[in-house]
């Protein structure tokens, strides 16, 4: 596999000729590579290596065809969102989840040169389980260890700097580098709207390099939301610096034992909301406390190692597609509220990110160098699981198989290839299909059967369909494709507010065994012997309350006014 630094896209596929161009253009210390291969594996490799439980792989180009036309038709029209498409989840909880994707995974959708070929080819043929377990390897450790934010650390030994040297700041390198907000543009002028709350902190976005993040994975900043919660990191981890120095002096007396305690407590808190507050949230009630008293019953190390289950990583938890907004209740000025100054559409949610050059389009230059006042984000509107219930703007969008028309056209994908390969990679529903194709991953009913779980019936996989859409599943109604079935289940059996018993477990089981299996984890810490750690045991607000939902995390860090 070629040394590339490690840069990815929304879905990470990038040619790697694009990317060395890129490259070449990028400014120094935008981004620490971080140098590790872990196991991609399937979950339930007897499955993987069972015919009768995959889509056929003998008539490729017919099912390739016929995958590619259920993937158009699962796509909404290009007209307002209804409030039937509105979860009772909020918003936060989407890109929550993209960056937890992000700190675990990364490679199923690169191209790679090891594997000859890609979803690009419209007569590709299914790889063989063998072929993809030995050469397909995840360039992220599933330990949840915030790699992602930390890359390799701090450079504590001047004779021994870390790549991610230039992350932290040079007064104080226990600490990360956060970004300022434009009060006026590139040129100096006005920038329209009002501040956010509370109006005098402009150290909400993340730390750029001639408008390019300097954060250890380019994907959190592919979209502005994904970007602001990188930021509430950045900012989390600070905050806890401050409060060891004040609340436990003796784990402050030199910088690696202060970095190291503070490091941990960010780790644990990040864990611990991971289970209790995320996956509780987006999970079948009741799923994860079963997993937490009696372990999983699937998920467990292989050959002594912990591993990236493929059906988690290319279907299961591909659920999150699917809860994108194509526009959002974003902040007092972008939103569709009265007096507003534009939408939140998504087009601009990724327009104001150093991928989208601050409000331009590369090659540039856009109107600001960082990120303007008026684009910081109002957690407040994000976070809030009764405002959500109302089924409006501020939720996010139901699990089903109705995805957001902007979907279909990614704006920051493929735009370096020709028709009609541009198409395909910015049309995400298409990209999902193919790939769980390619990669030979068991279908819905099968995965199903396996987890002894009572399988959709065809009048339920039809339920609620338009009749262009059932045409196009007509060919897949005994052999599902895994990531269109979870998002089905979830539709018919959870009212797309949770995932269904498949999606759930499986996503759970896989999230829950990698933090299990970290013998580091907060799982694995006992106070005094005996009590597994928790927020009890972690940073307090000011008034004492615990650090215990994703609310009580960003008021920690200042970005949501207590």
């Amino acid at each position: 596999m070629s040394n590339l630094p490690f840069e990815f896209t929304h879905g990470g596929y990038i040619k790697e000729e694009s990317l060395r161009k890129r490259i070449a253009l990028r400014p120094p210390t935008t981004e620490a590579g971080i140098d590790v291969e872990t196991d991609f594996d399937y979950l339930f490799p007897d499955l993987a290596r069972n015919p009768d439980s995959l889509l056929p792989a003998d008539n490729n180009q017919d099912i390739i065809a016929k995958l590619k036309d259920l993937g158009e038709k699962i796509i909404d029209a290009n007209q307002p969102e209804p409030e039937v498409t509105n979860s009772n989840i909020p918003p936060v909880y989407t890109y929550w989840g993209q960056f937890i994707d992000h700190d675990i995974t990364a490679n199923t959708d690169r191209a790679v040169t090891d594997l000859q070929t890609d979803i690009t080819k419209d007569d590709f043929t299914p790889l063989s389980p063998d072929f993809v377990i030995d050469k397909l390897k995840n360039l992220r450790r599933p330990t949840f260890d915030l790699d992602s934010v930390y890359g390799d650390g701090p450079t504590l030994d001047p004779k021994n700097p870390t790549e991610a040297k230039d992350f932290y700041q040079q007064n104080d390198p226990v600490k990360l580098k956060i970004g300022q907000n434009a009060e006026q543009n590139a040129n100096g002028g006005t920038i329209p709207g009002v501040k956010i709350p509370p109006e005098n902190d402009l150290s909400r976005d993340l730390p750029r390099n001639n408008r390019i993040a300097a954060i250890a994975d380019s994907r959190n900043d592919e979209n502005l939301i994904v970007a602001q919660f990188h930021t509430a990191f950045l900012r989390f981890h600070n905050a806890v610096v401050d409060w060891v120095r004040k609340n436990e002096p003796y784990n402050a007396k030199n910088n690696k034992k202060l970095f190291v305690r503070s490091q941990n407590l960010v780790r644990w808190h990040y864990q611990w909301l991971v289970i209790n507050d995320f996956l509780k949230t987006v999970t079948t009630p009741g799923t994860v406390d079963s997993i937490l008293r009696y372990g999983p019953r699937f998920y467990y190390p292989r050959n002594g190692n912990v591993f990236m289950p493929l059906e988690f990583s290319v279907a299961a938890y591909r659920f999150g597609h699917s809860m994108i907004r194509a526009a959002y209740d974003y902040n007092r000025n972008f939103t569709d509220q009265p007096g507003a100054l534009t939408d939140a559409t998504f087009g601009l949610l990724f327009s104001f990110t150093g991928k989208g050059d601050i409000g331009g389009r590369p090659p540039g230059p856009g109107p600001s160098n960082t990120l303007p006042f008026n684009w910081i984000i109002e957690w407040d509107r994000f976070v809030d699981k009764q405002k959500a219930a109302r089924r409006q703007r501020n939720s996010a969008r139901k699990i089903d198989t109705h995805l957001a028309f902007p979907l279909s056209d990614l704006i920051n994908e493929g735009n370096d290839e020709q028709p009609p390969i541009r198409e395909l990679l910015k049309h995400l529903a298409k990209r999902n299909l193919l790939r769980g194709y390619f990669l030979s991953i068991p279908t819905g009913q099968s995965l199903a059967k396996k987890l002894g779980v009572t399988l959709l019936t065809v009048e339920e996989l039809k339920k609620g369909n338009s009749e262009e859409l059932n045409k196009a599943l007509e060919h897949f109604l005994e052999k599902t494709p895994a990531w269109y079935y979870v998002l089905k289940e979830s539709e018919v059996r959870a009212n797309g507010d949770s995932l269904g018993e498949v999606g759930s477990r499986i996503v759970a089981e896989t999230i829950i065994g990698l933090i299990k299996n970290d013998p580091s984890s907060y799982i694995n810490k006992r106070h005094f012997f005996f009590e597994v750690w928790n927020p009890s045991l972690g940073v307090k607000l000011p008034n004492g309350a615990q650090i215990r939902t994703i609310s009580d995390f960003l008021k920690f860090a200042g970005v949501l006014p207590a």
